[in-house]
């Protein structure tokens, strides 16, 4: 008998003493020259699906929330594009950072569903490297959110220990809570106070440069959209870590999701992020160039471009993967010849006490400066390339947080310190807080009107434009010193504004121009983006105010997207037969429209018309209408638009409803409702006693029919017969002929013998007419009645 087979001296090198595989490093390398079958060949990066950054067609791919709002520091609710009105439903953005506002702002990962290996039939003695790696994956987030717990916890105890003042308690415009009801008194208060005294003086002619910021409404909604603030949620990245279910074809959002059973890998999350970016910075040479088609030569980049770029944990540097696509860029830029700038959070600040806060800060600089750095610009556009930024809170004391900006402002690097621009806030820090310092460090001050009427010094200055011109010499001392072109940020608050914290909230559409130099660059903060400088071009004849034309709403003629399809009739064979004998042949239907293919370059730039200008309020015009489906039978969401929107069309279904809901619960249901534990179980009862008495007045109305239509019917008859009733004739002398031809016309009983008629006898007396000439007679007799009489003469 052969001896058995050992095992290779390898293996027994390998495997451990205790019989348990050691802990895989989170991408586990397989040992070289495996006694195991050998690994299967790599597949060609190439062959890979790339995602599809259309958040049309990908959930995982959302709008950045902050690209959205009329300014990073925005904090009323109403403040950003409603994409949900354009799409058609409901869509949450992303939080500033990234996160869905279901997750924790500190804890992104709240809501990760936990990687669970799927359990094989067969207990093995040994795991395997793939339920390892899914083993520890969810361990590694369970720990992650148990650390980030704490975390959260330990902020929030240093929070209440430190009040940081107003700033940290801006309201977030995207939350359901509009915030608390302002006071009585407080409106009189504020409604009481001084008008505002503004200048009559009009930068005409307008020689500057008038811009927005980050996101281009119409292109936004362009087939397929071109934007650059498109982001993700950190629990995208981590379940991207995991390779795809067939890795050779494209990632599907339901038949192809990446298998979380498998090995995961930092650096392929990592590409699906940089593909993610990409696509971002591809899309900005369009953007330029569809700017400079309407005139504007001014842009504030999204601080989204490059999502979780200055994370703590899943941070990385732009080079050298984005460096090629960000110079392209910038040689649009420096063919054009026009300005970009960026504007960082407001929690970006240098004034903080805690520590984490300042190295968050610096981060986030550092990310802005070199993402500025790679689009290589000639040297004046670069200085112009600035970074704005808010001083922040108080925390209590203004001195103090100068001076820990001071000391920190000295710690940053020299190409941050070339580009930071302060400005002033609606919130904490007017226009004679900051002047000083900007001074006193050689660092621009960025001026914002519509703040500036929030926060200010009144024993110095009124509320208005007027008296802040009187500093306007201070404020371009700042930028000239370091030959940077100057810039102001322009807004007004809505009409119906009172108080500080209303008047917050931007107005979509400014209607008039900042009283500043007709020299310098003017950014324009607000929700409506390109249409508000649209806007403000009309109105004043601004260069360009002639270059755009109104939208055809719901439809456009600048993209590819095909037409829909016509519903097919269908013929029926007397139809065909009839076309087949007047045209010798079956007449095909017209030949369906074939839509004219635009080039790429020219998509999304508003057609042969220039057609790119949506009025107030009607960002829907934007795309094509969705059809509404309705459902049958209405239901609770129909009954309430109905209470809503009360017409003399809907009185009779509105007093049916109002009789249905007032009748009153038998002694089932009250026992049932007293039994139901929470207010859930309340409503699921009342609920399904609604859905009972629905349907059975739909199924009474179905009982009331047939006897509805047999009352009709024998009304009819009654009818039918008083008629015949009237139309018999009177009996007169005549000719014996005549009263022969009467009496067998009357019986009319061959008429009838190949059909049934509707009514039985009473139908041949109403045909009958009363008289008749010899002549008709003989013309209402059928063949065989001919036959018959040759016969009988």
């Amino acid at each position: 008998m052969p001896s058995k087979r050992k095992r290779s001296s390898l293996a027994a090198e390998t495997a451990p003493e205790n019989g348990v595989p050691p802990i895989l490093h989170e991408t586990p390398i397989p040992p070289p020259n495996s006694a195991t079958k050998p690994p299967a060949p790599k597949r060609q990066a190439s062959r890979r699906g790339k995602i599809d950054t259309n958040p049309d067609h990908n959930s995982d791919i959302v709008d950045g929330k902050t690209a959205l709002r009329a300014s990073p520091d925005a904090d009323e609710k109403g403040e950003s594009l409603e994409i949900w009105k354009v799409n058609g439903g409901p869509k949450t953005p992303a939080k500033a950072n990234g996160t869905n506002e279901d997750e924790g702002s500190d804890s992104p990962l709240s809501e990760i569903e936990m990687p669970i290996p799927t359990p094989s039939k067969k207990q093995k003695k040994t795991p395997t490297k793939s339920s390892i790696a899914a083993k520890k994956g969810a361990d590694e987030i369970k720990a992650f959110k148990v650390e980030q717990a704490a975390k959260k916890a330990a902020e929030g105890k240093i929070k209440k220990e430190e009040d940081g003042g107003e700033w940290d308690k801006r309201l977030d415009p995207d939350e359901d809570d509009a915030g608390p009801a302002e006071d009585v008194d407080v409106m009189k208060k504020e409604a009481g106070r001084p008008p505002p005294v503004n200048s009559d003086y009009l930068p005409l002619p307008w020689k500057g440069r008038l811009g927005y910021a980050c996101l281009n409404t119409y292109l936004r909604f362009s087939n397929p959209p071109i934007f650059t603030s498109r982001t993700c949620r950190i629990a995208s990245i981590l379940e991207h870590r995991h390779p795809l279910t067939d890795p050779s074809l494209p990632e599907h959002p339901t038949k192809n999701r990446p298998d979380k059973t498998q090995p995961a890998s930092i650096e392929r999350g990592q590409r699906y992020v940089e593909e993610l970016c990409l696509a971002n910075v591809r899309d900005l040479p369009k953007m330029f160039r569809w700017n400079e088609k309407y005139g504007i030569k001014f842009m504030r980049l999204s601080s989204e471009m490059f999502p979780f770029a200055s994370h703590a944990e899943y941070g990385y540097k732009l080079a050298p993967f984005a460096s090629e696509a960000l110079a392209e860029a910038g040689r649009v830029l420096a063919e054009l010849g026009h300005r970009v700038s960026t504007h960082p959070g407001q929690f970006t600040q240098l004034g903080s006490p805690r520590p984490e806060v300042i190295e968050n800060a610096i981060r986030d600089l550092e990310y802005h400066d070199e993402m500025l750095s790679l689009l290589k610009l000639p040297e004046q556009q670069d200085r112009d390339a600035v970074l704005i930024l808010h001083m922040g809170g108080t925390f209590g004391d203004k001195a103090a947080t100068l001076d820990r900006f001071r000391t920190n402002y000295k710690n940053l690097s020299e190409g941050i310190k070339k580009r930071l621009v302060l400005e002033n806030d609606d919130v904490s820090w007017s226009v004679h807080d900051l002047l000083p310092i900007c001074e006193e460090l050689a660092i621009p001050f960025c001026l914002d009107f519509h703040h500036h009427n929030i926060i200010f010094s009144p024993s110095q200055i009124r509320e208005g434009t007027h008296d802040i011109r009187s500093l306007f010499p201070r404020i371009r001392a700042t930028w000239a010193r370091k030959n940077i072109t100057q810039k102001m940020h322009y807004s007004e608050p809505c009409p119906e504004a009172i108080t500080g914290r209303q008047r917050r909230k931007h107005n979509p559409r400014p209607a008039t121009l900042a009283p500043c130099p007709n020299d310098m660059d003017l950014m324009i903060e607000a929700k409506d983006k390109e249409q508000a400088v649209f806007e403000l071009m009309r109105t004043f004849k601004l260069p360009g105010w002639d270059s755009f034309n109104n939208i055809i709403p719901y439809e456009r003629d600048d993209d590819n997207k095909p037409l829909p399809k016509k519903a097919k009739k269908k013929k029926t064979k007397k139809q065909i037969a009839a076309e087949i004998e007047e045209f010798g042949k079956e007449v095909s239907e017209g030949e369906e429209v074939v839509k004219e293919e635009v080039p790429e370059e020219e998509v999304g730039m508003g057609g042969r018309e220039n057609r790119v200008y949506w009025p107030v309020g009607m960002e829907e015009w934007l795309r094509p209408k969705k059809r509404e489906v309705k459902r049958k039978g209405g239901g609770a969401e129909s009954e309430s638009e109905m209470f809503k929107n009360p017409t003399p069309a809907n009185f009779e279904a509105r007093k049916r409803v109002t009789k249905r809901n007032r009748e009153p619960f038998g002694e089932e249901v009250r026992e049932r409702l007293m039994e139901a534990v929470c207010v859930a179980d309340v409503q699921k009862i009342l609920e399904q006693i609604r859905e009972q008495r629905i349907a059975a007045e739909e199924g009474g109305e179905e009982e009331e029919m047939p006897k509805k239509c047999k009352k009709e019917a024998s009304a009819r008859d009654t009818l039918v017969k008083k008629q015949a009733v009237k139309n018999v004739p009177a009996p007169q002398v005549g000719s014996k002929l005549e009263e022969e031809d009467e009496d067998e016309d009357l019986s009319m009983a061959d008429l009838f013998d190949e059909g049934e008629t509707p009514h039985g006898d009473v139908a041949a007396v109403k045909t009958a007419p009363a008289r008749q000439s010899r002549r008709a007679t003989g013309k209402r007799k059928s063949y065989a009645e001919a036959d018959e009489l040759t016969e009988e003469e």
